[in-house]
């Protein structure tokens, strides 16, 4: 587990807000394929209602939604910007994501950047790292409880 510096950390209201306030999700790195974490994390997102857009320069569609080759492309307002990239991947991603200015830039179970952290820090821009946003999700606004994808 990724250790934040006390900063960084963010808190369950916190995350419950984000999650209540905020419903197009652009999914980087969203696979088309039924049995990867994305694609699953992605399907249970939309079916509690989120918007998804699928960001895979591969792909022309998923989960019914047109993907795009990158933020960038996308035409619509971007909510959250999930991200399924290892972690030394991020930070041009979060580069990127800012020039969009999402409200939440969310990184996924096992994926933490510090230096993205502080570059979304300085942009006003909350950042979750390490956390799977569907058992997130699933916690605090479902009452489930999540063990896996």
């Amino acid at each position: 587990m990724y250790a934040y510096p006390s900063e960084q950390q963010i808190s369950d209201q916190q995350i419950k807000d984000i999650l209540q306030q905020n419903h197009t999700i652009a999914v980087v790195g969203l696979s088309d394929k039924s049995h990867r974490d994305s694609y699953r994390v992605a399907q249970y997102m939309q079916n509690k209602g989120y918007r998804i857009i699928p960001v895979n320069p591969r792909l022309k569609t998923v989960l019914g939604e047109t993907a795009y080759p990158d933020l960038l492309a996308i035409p619509d307002k971007v909510d959250i910007v999930n991200i399924f990239r290892r972690s030394e991947q991020v930070l041009p991603i979060v580069e990127e994501a800012l020039k969009i200015s999402p409200n939440a830039v969310w990184l996924q179970l096992g994926i933490a950047s510090d230096e993205a952290a502080e570059k979304c820090k300085a942009a006003g821009v909350a950042i979750i790292m390490d956390k799977c946003i569907k058992v997130e999700h699933a916690r605090l606004l479902a009452g489930e409880v999540q063990c896996g994808y």
